[in-house]
């Protein structure tokens, strides 16, 4: 069966395989996690991920919109009647759900860790001091803001019942608590 492109993945060794098991990527599989929750639109699904993901994961608006197709196609969502403004529901399929299972079930494969400010700290002997510190303060500004944002989150998702939500953003209070405390060792 041809996978849409958004489905193959390329490997560490430059080797190119498709999502064999499930037939999805991340961003595929996220998208049908979330229809779990029932019909929603591109804006919707958006919002939702945002809401729930975001903290952790991040999705833009035309994965959302180049994914939704592909999902139809392949049998794993439905689309609904459209409302206003032409949008459209997707609706998750059996298919859809069994794809999402196979996915759960796979291996986790790798973590993806890539950090602009790590990047250019990497660099920072071509910095001046004082790109250095403008770096730093807005990377601060950022993770203190994020670490705000996620455990307020994580708080909300509580209260809601949805432990393991709330889990999911505990992690990313830990991972901005962890990227504050780095920066704070940073040589200036």
């Amino acid at each position: 069966m041809d996978c849409p492109k958004s489905w193959i993945s390329g490997q560490l060794d430059g080797s190119v395989v498709t999502m064999a098991e499930s037939r999805l990527n991340a961003t595929a599989a996220a998208l049908l996690g979330l229809l779990h929750e029932g019909p929603m639109t591109g804006g919707q699904l958006m919002a939702s991920a945002q809401r729930r993901l975001g903290p952790f994961w991040s999705m833009t608006r035309s994965q959302v919109y180049r994914e939704l197709p592909a999902l139809a196609d392949a049998g794993f969502v439905r689309l609904g009647k459209p409302g206003p403004r032409a949008s459209q529901p997707y609706a998750i399929t059996a298919a859809g759900k069994r794809a999402f299972t196979r996915w759960l079930n796979e291996p986790l494969g790798r973590d993806q860790l890539r950090n602009p400010v790590t990047l250019r700290v990497a660099f920072g002997e071509l910095h001046s001091a004082k790109q250095l510190r403008e770096l730093y303060q807005e990377a601060l500004e950022y993770h203190t803001n994020a670490m705000t944002q996620a455990r307020n989150a994580a708080k909300v998702a509580s209260r809601e019942g949805d432990t393991y939500g709330s889990t999911a953003l505990e992690f990313a209070v830990a991972y901005h608590k962890a990227a504050l405390a780095w920066l704070k060792k940073l040589p200036s």
